[in-house]
């Protein structure tokens, strides 16, 4: 895939000002980061993931790779609402992560050597439950020990391969409730599922009033904090809402997660996958289906 040069370089007033609003503001957007032709690529082998998903039938899980699949009623179609760490047999999926536009990114932001916790791709099919309550990613990244320094050496990064408004149920932000760390926001037991609500803000004293809709055209791609507030809602259009999540930290911070880039050059899986969130990867790593 051809390079592309990190944020707006062109004008070095302009990477200032895009690095100022992520720590400002707790997010940022790169229009364009991705070509039509590389989204139309990205969509294909996300069709071909999404048909093994529904082949399964219920949730799925194979070492770190994970497929969450859900009906709606009895008898109903499965529906794939998410995919953990496709990239282990995915190979445009691991290109994408790889890009070395990702490092050149967020090399400003947390270093040149990094390492990835977050590889998964999140479906919003029309009328089906794809809500996502408020939430922090935060409230992900345990045990906490293992990630240090998180408000400064975490980025997720989110790459629309569709396009993401309101009618399709885009991502809402909270801009700059980052800057209170970890609110310890309760949005039941998952996120994924459950509809955003007032109540879980309130009780933090934020408001939904606040909140910004995260507006994406295919190839745009989002920045923001794992402090960052944020959810969805019901997607409402004619179409799917794919995105594609890659979270990166800076290697010395985290005791977790597979190498991503070294000196922002890529790094490929090794023989064995690295622990990330499944803690039976050692003692059950073999395929078996799965509740959640």
């Amino acid at each position: 895939m051809a390079r592309a040069q990190p944020l707006r370089t062109a004008d070095s007033s302009g990477v200032q000002a895009d690095l100022a609003h992520y720590w400002r503001d707790g997010y940022a957007i790169v229009r364009g980061f991705f070509s039509a032709a590389e989204v139309a690529k990205i969509s294909d082998a996300l069709d071909q993931l999404y048909a093994e998903g529904v082949s399964h039938g219920q949730c799925f899980r194979h070492g770190n790779l994970f497929y969450n699949v859900a009906r709606e009623s009895e008898g109903a179609e499965p529906l794939v609402r998410m995919v953990q760490w496709p990239s282990y047999h995915q190979p445009v999926l691991n290109s994408v992560r790889l890009d070395t536009r990702f490092a050149d990114l967020l090399a400003p932001l947390i270093g040149r050597d990094l390492k990835q916790i977050i590889n998964q791709v999140h479906w919003k099919v029309p009328g089906s439950l794809g809500d996502f309550a408020w939430h922090q990613d935060s409230r992900f990244r345990r045990p906490p020990s293992a990630y240090r320094n998180l408000a400064t050496a975490y980025v997720q990064t989110g790459l629309a391969i569709d396009p993401h408004n309101p009618e399709s149920g885009c991502m809402r932000f909270i801009p700059r409730s980052h800057l209170r760390g970890d609110l310890n926001i309760d949005c039941a037991a998952h996120a994924l599922g459950t509809a955003m609500t007032d109540e879980p803000l309130e009780r933090v004293g934020l408001s939904d009033e606040d909140a910004i809709d995260l507006i994406l055209e295919p190839g745009d791609l989002a920045l923001w904090s794992p402090y960052l507030v944020h959810g969805s809602g019901n997607n409402r259009s004619g179409h799917k809402r794919r995105l594609y999540i890659n979270g990166y930290v800076r290697a010395e911070d985290c005791d977790r997660g597979e190498w991503a880039f070294l000196d922002c050059e890529p790094v490929p899986f090794g023989p064995e996958p690295a622990l990330v969130h499944y803690e039976e990867l050692r003692e059950r790593p073999g395929p078996h289906y799965a509740s959640r």
